[in-house]
């Protein structure tokens, strides 16, 4: 659906040379919620502007629907942007306008007749929980309501792609969730694509299934929000999970931690049938091994269950090894944490 091969940009201000993108690769498949997340600066909301060539790239290609849009006549492309829904941090709604007319922009430019743009705008309106503030300016509207206005202005058209550039960034906490959860909805009942740019995790906790994690122009990690979440390969990754998932020992966990001789620690991440199974339990009865259980945490992402464990293992080294191989057999990704000998200073 979406497409961005080797991309690069590149600005040029006053003879200085910013590089903010440096060779992105990316694919958004159809009726992915996939999120692009990164910290100020990292080129994330020039990569969503690629996308509907608001900008267009120094070098690289990028495919919507498997047409380049860089191979489009003026013409066509201004044709293909109207497959392409936007909505913004600000809103950006027109305030000499009430919310019907800013609804109805898009319907207006496409030149359609007044009864279809009536029967679009009242259909959008009533979708986004608006019905009753068509005759309103945007100036009477909370945070959450000209989101909204700024949702139905974008659907307007039809697009089968929706991009939303750091949208709920504006927005307080339950407002967020609230449009979040529209989001979600818009893909699910609309089969619309959907790609958010955003510096918050909770975001593509909540709603993505797909993630990408930008950092200096490039993209540092990505893959399903279940993989990235439960092994974070990159520190800024790690530091991004870190924010809605607790998942190590506290300082005080680990200062009151005494070593054993040959003893180890892991880090086990469950997932989904994994997180609720006795899997620990069945491990102590099948290897006779001791076990100290030094932090434990649950997450449900996407409706699935990602649970991390810290546990330390005491014993022989076969029955660590044999311990670990249960462990694994039975899908649970293992992560040696450290290692502890026996150390008489510690006690």
């Amino acid at each position: 659906m979406i497409e961005l091969r080797n991309v690069y940009k590149t600005f040029t201000r006053k003879e200085i040379t910013i590089d903010a993108l440096k060779g992105i690769d990316l694919k958004v498949e159809k009726g992915d919620i996939f999120g692009v997340i990164g910290y100020s600066g990292a080129g994330k909301s020039t990569l969503i502007r690629l996308v509907n060539y608001l900008e267009r790239p120094t070098k690289g290609q990028v495919f919507v629907a498997g047409h380049d849009l860089g191979a489009y006549s003026d013409k066509e492309l201004r044709a293909a942007k109207k497959n392409i829904g936007m909505i913004f941090q600000h809103f950006n709604l027109l305030e000499s306008k009430r919310v019907f007319d800013n609804v109805a922009i898009p319907l207006v430019l496409l030149k359609k007749s007044r009864d279809e743009i009536r029967k679009r705008v009242q259909e959008l309106l009533e979708f986004v929980g608006l019905s009753d503030k068509a005759g309103s300016y945007p100036s009477e509207l909370s945070g959450g309501q000209k989101q909204r206005v700024g949702i139905a202005r974008a659907l307007a058209s039809n697009p089968s792609i929706l991009l939303c550039d750091e949208a709920t960034s504006a927005l307080d906490p339950q407002t967020t969730r609230s449009i979040l959860q529209l989001l979600k909805r818009i893909n699910a009942e609309y089969n619309i694509t959907v790609m958010i740019i955003t510096h918050e995790m909770s975001v593509i906790q909540e709603i993505c299934n797909k993630v990408a994690v930008m950092e200096e122009g490039q993209i540092i990690e990505q893959g399903s929000v279940l993989d990235v979440f439960g092994h974070p390969k990159h520190e800024t990754t790690q530091n991004f999970v870190k924010t809605v998932i607790q998942n190590s020992m506290t300082s005080s966990v680990q200062k009151s931690i005494r070593a054993e001789h040959g003893s180890q620690i892991y880090k086990l991440n469950f997932v989904g049938e994994s997180a609720s199974e006795p899997i620990l339990y069945g491990m102590i009865r099948a290897c006779g091994i001791k076990v100290n259980i030094l932090f434990a945490n649950t997450t449900e992402i996407q409706e699935m269950t990602l649970g991390t464990m810290i546990i330390q293992l005491n014993g022989e080294r076969a029955e660590i090894n044999s311990a670990l191989s249960f462990l694994k057999r039975n899908e649970v990704s293992v992560e040696e944490v450290k290692s502890y000998v026996l150390d008489n200073n510690n006690r």
